[in-house]
């Protein structure tokens, strides 16, 4: 008998839904659309149609949390492709965590502080807090328009008291545990926007990295977090294997932390009627103990504020040895990378020796044996019992430098008295609110102007006192926010630890390259930090790191001056660029996005021409989310043509489903062979696609696949196959369902066709498919059970043994099964009988495994061997 069942059902022109049992009602049909081509006006239509479907899809699962988190923007009044990017990104990864069954948190809010802002109300003669709130308006329908689905319930805005209150709780959490001090120091001074930047917000030719103005060096009385004191174990915590897939990010922080080979002694000094606090590194801690001066380069800041009678004869205080040190005044010394103050023991150094003698120094001789080790372990003891230092660090990482002298700003928690010095703002008192500005007051307004604000009375002895008026910086609100999403209505504290127990670290964090360094660095800080206080479960804040590079705009501009010119004034001739109007040579290039570059790519276009799905669905395509994206229309049609193809796949199969006149002219041996086909298409693409998108989170490439598996589905099967076959169906219904992550108005409206049709295979509905539920809702796709999977084996790093293993037994196989099932195949075991030093087993359910073979003795690479490498290479 014919493997092919002939059972038709018609109802109505759009095949409408069969009703599986009386209970199943659908949220939406489908608009009934097919007969028509798709087009622009077609697509609006189905994002309208489905948007409440399409932003209603949450897991309330509280046992079973994901968090996916991207970094919050900053709200300049209009998305740019960057964010369509990294929106998209987290989007589509969330959307595929819930379809697994996970109760997805996928928060947004906004980084609402700062100097642009400020500047561009300026401007516009207006108050910072409403042209911020316009911009974070604009902004929040952009990115419904985007169809992105964000848990708006948790939406926060740092501007706002009832999360700055928060801010300066910390802060003042910092300051009880000595990590937030004040302190004279040099800085860079950027005289257009009139602030205090960081050293890392200059750039290598000393240009301010938000204004462009040539920064100055001023000294200032700042405020600092004394970041370094973690220095160590931020760096040590790198080497985790807690944090996954951080890959390069990792030696990036390396890099900025530097090797933390010394350590830090707080040192005290009498200049005139003050006592300075100054701070000495050595990377040998017994110096502390055997040191018998100091010497100090004439830039030291104390040195500003010394006479020349208090530089005749200096004397600092040791904490280690309770005794006095002299301190000579000379360049003449190899300072450490980034230190101006060097502690010398001429009596274990002999180069010390020498220094002194040059500096015509007396020295005491020791003769005494010393046991150098016993005494670096002593000094860093007695120092942290004391509280005077004895952590690791670089000699030349720097403390976080958080002042900034500009209005909108978390005000810093701080009153100033006379008579009681610095005094933190009560806790009770906090929010320290900012004061309320009108337009026609502000100008270039700071806090130092406003007396009724700045004018105050001590909290200890209530005498007039005035407010500290720098503000943080805006990376002090960014380094904790990811906490306050997950409790953002708290009014009692900054979060409730049992709240988030359960749900940090985050998972997956997304963000740009750009922020993978400082914003990470001081996000991390701030975590070790919480996580000191018993506040958190972990102290790294993020398991997970998906970095996005920048989308990049083609930008042409004149050889001879450098001028940007806009791209309709520019015309290719042959292979080379040319100015429209003078002839002129152009250099094209592909550059950051700018305004100024006329490059940028308005995001408005591509929602109104294309429809957020397709926009989506470009910006996703073609390049895995690390790699910058060279953004050119040049892609669109190939995006167009899948859509395209996708919406004619529907109609097809409801033409044919619907069809009761279609003759049967395939054997039972070419169907047959036909479902195998499929069913194998079908079961490799899952496996591949679900790698893609859970593991490498290489979007593009599971996309890729997705398209794959379209071509297997439009590859001129009969019509009498598809208008029975249930691995067919099958099929399109997981295509359907693992793209609706990336296009999820679009894939809503094609699952919404492909259920209406008659003559559904019942065996589906166990299987894959609930038929009552939308795509969004339905689960994601697993391959048979007895689909073959690939067990890779790669011995030192090349690939040597692919093994197909079915599924069933390779999700459950272990790392030993797995190891002694290799060194059973003869391309293994001739390349480890040398032994094996170490092994790596790496087993992705559903997917793949892979076992990575390091040998003892790695012997030379014969021809064949080669040629074996050359051929897993291009495999």
């Amino acid at each position: 008998m014919s493997l092919i069942k002939r059972v038709r059902v018609i109802n109505s022109k759009c095949f409408t839904l069969i009703p599986i049992t009386k209970s199943s009602i659908r949220k939406r049909s489908s608009l009934c659309l097919w007969q028509q081509d798709i087009s622009t006006e077609i697509k609006l239509k189905i994002e309208r149609h489905w948007s409440k479907i399409v932003f209603n899809n949450n897991n309330n699962d509280v046992h079973n949390c994901y968090y996916i988190l991207p970094m919050f923007p900053y709200p300049s009044g209009n998305l740019h492709m960057g964010h369509v990017r990294v929106y998209s990104i987290s989007d589509t990864i969330a959307r595929f965590y819930a379809m697994n069954g996970k109760n997805v948190i996928h928060p947004i809010g906004w980084d609402a502080f700062g100097l642009p802002a400020e500047n561009a109300a300026i401007e516009r003669n207006i108050a910072p807090h409403k042209w911020t709130n316009a911009n974070i308006n604009s902004m929040r329908k952009q990115l419904l328009q985007l169809g992105l689905n964000f848990d708006w319930s948790r939406e926060i805005s740092t501007c706002e008291p009832q999360y700055y209150k928060w801010t300066q709780y910390i802060f003042l959490k910092l300051f009880e545990k000595g990590l937030a001090y004040q302190s004279k120091a040099k800085v860079n001074w950027d005289p257009m926007d009139k602030t205090v930047l960081a050293d890392e917000q200059v750039d290598d030719s000393g240009f301010s990295w938000r204004s462009g103005a040539k920064v100055e060096s001023k000294t200032l009385t700042q405020w600092f977090i004394k970041t370094t004191k973690y220095a160590k174990q931020l760096y040590d915590g790198l080497d985790s294997d807690y944090l996954e897939n951080w890959k390069d990010i990792i030696n990036l922080q390396k890099h900025w932390i530097g090797e933390c080979d010394g350590i830090v002694v707080s040192f005290t000094i009498k200049i005139g009627n003050k006592v300075k606090k100054f701070d000495v590194w050595t990377h040998e801690p017994y110096r502390f103990l055997h040191g018998q001066f100091l010497t100090m380069s004439k830039n030291n800041i104390i040195l500003q504020e010394a006479t020349d009678a208090d530089t005749n004869i200096l004397f600092c205080f040791n904490p280690i040895t309770g005794t006095d040190l002299p301190i000579y005044i000379t360049d003449k010394v190899n300072y450490p990378i980034g230190r101006d103050v060097y502690i010398a023991s001429p009596a274990t150094n002999q180069d010390d020796f020498k220094l002194a003698t040059s500096l015509n120094i007396s020295v005491n001789k020791n003769d005494n044996e010393i046991d150098f080790e016993s005494d670096n372990q002593k000094v860093i003891g007695i120092a942290q019992k004391k509280n005077v230092g004895g952590y690791f660090v670089n000699s030349n990482l720097k403390d976080w430098l958080i002042s900034r002298q500009r209005y909108w700003g978390t005000p810093i928690p701080i009153i100033h008295c006379d008579k009681c010095g610095t005094v933190p703002v009560p806790y009770t008192e906090l929010p320290v609110k900012l004061p309320h500005i009108e337009s026609s007051e502000y100008g270039s307004q700071t806090l130092t102007k406003l007396n009724d604000w700045v004018n105050c009375k001590c909290p200890k002895c209530h005498c007039d006192a005035k407010r500290e008026t720098d503000t943080m910086d805006t990376f002090v609100d960014s380094s904790w926010y990811y906490y306050r999403f997950l409790d953002s209505h708290n009014e009692m504290e900054p979060f409730d630890k049992e709240k988030i127990n359960t749900k940090m670290p985050v998972n997956i964090y997304v963000g740009g390259k750009e922020h993978a360094v400082l914003h990470l660095y001081y996000a991390r800080f701030m975590s070790y930090f919480l996580h000191s206080l018993g506040w958190t479960p972990t102290a790294e804040p993020f398991k997970k790191l998906l970095v996005q590079g920048m989308v990049m705009g083609q930008s042409y501009k004149l050889k001879s001056t450098g001028k940007y010119l806009h791209p309709e004034n520019v015309e290719k001739i042959g292979k080379e660029y040319k100015e429209r109007q003078s002839g002129e040579p152009v250099e094209m290039q592909w550059e950051k996005m700018s305004k100024s570059k006329f490059n940028g790519e308005n995001p408005e276009r591509l929602l109104s021409n294309y429809g957020c799905d397709t926009t989506r669905l470009l910006i996703l395509a073609d390049v895995p989310p690390a790699t910058n994206r060279n953004w050119s229309d040049a892609t669109l049609p190939g995006v167009l043509n899948w859509q395209n193809r996708l919406w004619i796949t529907i109609r097809d199969f409801l033409k044919h489903r619907n069809n009761t006149s279609i003759e049967n002219n395939l054997s039972d041996e070419e169907y047959t062979k036909l479902e195998s086909k499929i069913w194998d298409s079908k079961n490799y693409f899952i496996a591949t696609c679900t790698y893609h998108f859970q593991h490498t989170h290489k979007l593009s490439v599971g996309i890729s696949r997705l398209q794959g598996l379209t071509n297997t589905l439009r590859n001129n099967l009969p019509c009498e196959f598809i208008s029975n076959s249930e691995e067919f169906e099958k099929a399109l219904a997981c295509l359907i369902i693992m793209l609706a992550p990336v296009m999820p108005h679009f894939c809503s409206e094609l699952w919404a066709g492909f259920i209406s049709a008659p003559n559904r295979k019942s065996g589906i509905r166990n299987n894959v498919i609930n038929w009552n539920k939308n795509v969004l809702e339905q689960k994601w796709p697993r391959v048979d059970d007895n689909y073959k999977l690939s067990f890779l084996c790669k011995v030192d790093g090349a690939d040597r043994c692919d093994l197909k293993i079915k599924a069933t037994e390779l999700d459950n196989l272990s790392s030993e099964q797995g190891l002694k099932i290799m060194l059973d195949q003869t391309a293994i075991s001739r390349r480890t009988k040398n032994g094996i030093l170490r092994t790596k087993y790496e087993l992705y359910p559903g997917c793949r495994a892979i076992l990575h073979i390091f040998t003892k003795k790695q012997v030379k690479q014969t021809k064949e061997d080669n040629n074996e490498v050359a051929n897993a290479q291009a495999n």
